[in-house]
């Protein structure tokens, strides 16, 4: 679950469960994101560093975002329609809407 997790955070900002109307600009958002994966990690590092740390201390986490940051965006969009629906990535849709919304600034 914390790939999925992850995962979603490379790309970052989804609105699972939100609704159709406002998930779509966060699941283009993720899609066409331009950030590598440092740029991601720094971000995420920057605004919730446990999170960061877990990550990072779990190679499966970092092979899954890693994955999600070098896919291009049919697979991206592919990927973030598996996510809709896993309830365990919805407590994590503010912050990972904040990582994909900032990324491009580190």
């Amino acid at each position: 679950m914390k790939l999925l997790v992850a995962s979603a955070l490379a790309a970052v900002p989804l609105t699972l469960g939100i609704g159709v109307a406002s998930a779509q600009p966060a699941v283009d958002a993720i899609v066409n994101s331009t950030c590598s994966y440092p740029q991601v990690m720094a971000a995420l590092k920057a605004q919730d560093p446990k999170m960061a740390s877990q990550v990072s201390a779990n190679p499966a986490m970092v092979a899954g975002l890693k994955q999600l940051v070098a896919a291009g965006p049919d697979e991206r969009r592919r990927m973030v329609s598996q996510w809709q629906n896993v309830p365990a990535v919805q407590p994590y849709i503010g912050l990972i809407s904040s990582v994909v919304g900032t990324c491009n600034s580190y």
